[in-house]
């Protein structure tokens, strides 16, 4: 297998996997492309590698900006838009654990908050009042996982991730 195909298997790859994580398919090819080129790209470039549309191109590219984990970058004369994405893998993990938090964990916290004001003492609702504790606890810890992961280097991550699993 020569380089490109191997870039190219890795971006169909990489896309197929992001299905099951919760991602967009070519928003996740967007990102792999950009994370395997040496060089900014620009909606032309993506378009004619992917063979997709301007608009599918300018909206994942849009969501991968607003994600952190891509970003325009001038280049000189040149007026068209060019988009790189942060090589540093385990900067970019943290910032799509601290996107994937506050999208996912905080608004399930917030929820789970309000639901607690429940003024009902039957048994029922304090059965279901237990069952949000219990839901609030396991989510707290997760949200608090995730920050340590977020604030962590990664030889800290790695070490007490390593520790757990030997448990």
């Amino acid at each position: 297998m020569n380089l490109e195909e191997a870039k190219i298997k890795y971006i169909q790859t990489w896309g197929s996997l992001a299905t099951s994580w919760g991602i967009n398919k070519t928003m996740a090819q967007v990102h792999a492309l950009l994370l395997v080129s040496t060089n900014p790209l620009s909606a032309e470039d993506i378009m004619e590698t992917l063979k997709i549309s301007r608009g599918n191109v300018n909206m994942n590219v849009r969501a991968l900006i607003d994600w952190g984990i891509v970003k325009k970058e001038f280049v000189v004369g040149e007026r068209k838009e060019f988009f790189v994405a942060d090589k540093d893998i385990w900067e970019l993990f943290k910032q799509i654990t601290k996107e994937r938090k506050k999208r996912e964990i905080e608004p399930v916290l917030k929820v789970l908050e309000d639901l607690q004001q429940i003024k009902d003492n039957s048994d029922e609702a304090n059965e279901f009042k237990k069952v949000l504790s219990d839901l609030s606890t396991v989510t707290t810890s997760v949200n608090s996982i995730l920050e340590n992961a977020i604030k962590a280097d990664e030889h800290w991550l790695l070490s007490n991730f390593t520790r757990i699993l030997k448990k």
